[in-house]
């Protein structure tokens, strides 16, 4: 199987955190989209990188009926392409052993193929916003940023309390500047349109935006 992926650096790394079996020589590592126009032979693309936007999804579109992977946590497989696999490909989350999917059964044994080469098992979920860990984490930092908001506790004070109190990798403020501040302020504005519990906190909105313009 040939697979082309389109990454960062940092993504590469993360994906590699378990290791890579011997297969993974079948793997080309890109880092830009003139490079992913010019494979051809490729069974499989992997678009850690993804932007949903018209152009992109264009490109995209074009390598079917190749399976095509993306990491999109917050668009659903309808608001894209049905036959796209979708992936919870988030970073700190991607070198997690166990990969967050979404996509047509026909597609899974390609994915579950390709995430094999670097020890991942997939757990393959409804094509719902957000799939579950981010959801999980996204309404734990939206509550710390409430926190530190209300003057309840420091920042840093309230990262400590976190990692030894529940033995989590990173402090939510951390850990939310990590991932991104504008995603998670994205997928929380999503999940709030269903559930008022996650409208995000003002400062977290603050923050994100001061985040996008740098």
């Amino acid at each position: 199987m040939h697979v082309t992926i389109l990454c960062s650096n940092e993504q590469k790394a993360e994906l590699l955190a378990q290791g890579a079996l011997h297969q993974a020589a079948a793997v080309t590592w890109i880092q830009s989209l003139p490079e992913l126009e010019a494979i051809t032979e490729a069974q499989v693309f992997v678009d850690l990188l993804f932007e949903h936007t018209p152009e992109r999804m264009a490109l995209l579109t074009k390598l079917l009926p190749a399976v095509v992977i993306v990491n999109s946590v917050g668009a659903t497989l309808a608001e894209l392409n049905p036959q796209f696999v979708r992936i919870n490909g988030w970073t700190t989350l991607l070198s997690s052993p166990l990969l967050e999917a979404a996509g047509d059964a026909a597609k899974r044994p390609a994915t579950e193929e390709v995430f094999s080469f670097f020890n991942k098992a997939v757990e393959w979920l409804p094509d719902t916003e957000g799939f579950i860990t981010p959801r999980v984490i996204c309404a734990v930092i939206n509550e710390a940023y409430f926190a530190l908001e209300a003057g309840i506790s420091s920042r840093e004070d309230i990262d400590t309390a976190m990692k030894l109190g529940t033995a989590y990798p990173y402090g939510p403020l951390d850990w939310g500047n990590r991932i991104g501040l504008p995603r998670v302020a994205s997928l929380l504005k999503r999940l709030s349109g269903q559930q008022p519990r996650y409208i995000p906190c003002a400062l977290l909105l603050q923050e994100a935006n001061a985040a996008e313009t740098q």
